[in-house]
């Protein structure tokens, strides 16, 4: 082989190098229609291409849908498990599936709610 190696580049010298990830990356968003994000925006972006308040509602479902299968999934495997301790088979596990999902409401509910402001003096 003839052709020499420049150091850990891989490129054999004489050769341009090819353009780096993020050069690729901002050609690629242009031509696909998309904001290029500056240099200064770097870190503060919520998503990728979102912008914040699309990046706020999506966390605010992700954790709407958390929440409420949290706290079914909790309630069901305590149910579920006293039924099999006591030998009560179908009531518990009822009865935990629907107080988990009432608590999954409730905390759905304080998520959402609007935040009550102290009096003003």
């Amino acid at each position: 082989m003839s052709e020499e190696r420049d150091g850990n580049n891989r490129t054999p010298r004489g050769t341009q190098r090819a353009p780096s990830f993020e050069d690729r990356l901002s050609a690629a968003r242009r031509k696909q229609g998309l904001k290029v994000p500056r240099e200064e925006d770097a870190g503060q972006t919520p998503g990728i291409g979102l912008s914040p308040s699309q990046g706020n509602a999506l966390g605010m479902g992700l954790r709407v849908g958390v929440e409420l299968v949290s706290a079914l999934a909790v309630a069901v495997a305590i149910g579920w498990f006293l039924d099999r301790w006591l030998g009560t088979t179908p009531f518990l596990l009822m009865l935990f599936f629907l107080l988990g999902g009432a608590a999954g409401v409730a905390n759905v509910w304080r998520l959402v709610a609007p935040r009550k402001r102290p009096p003003e003096r």
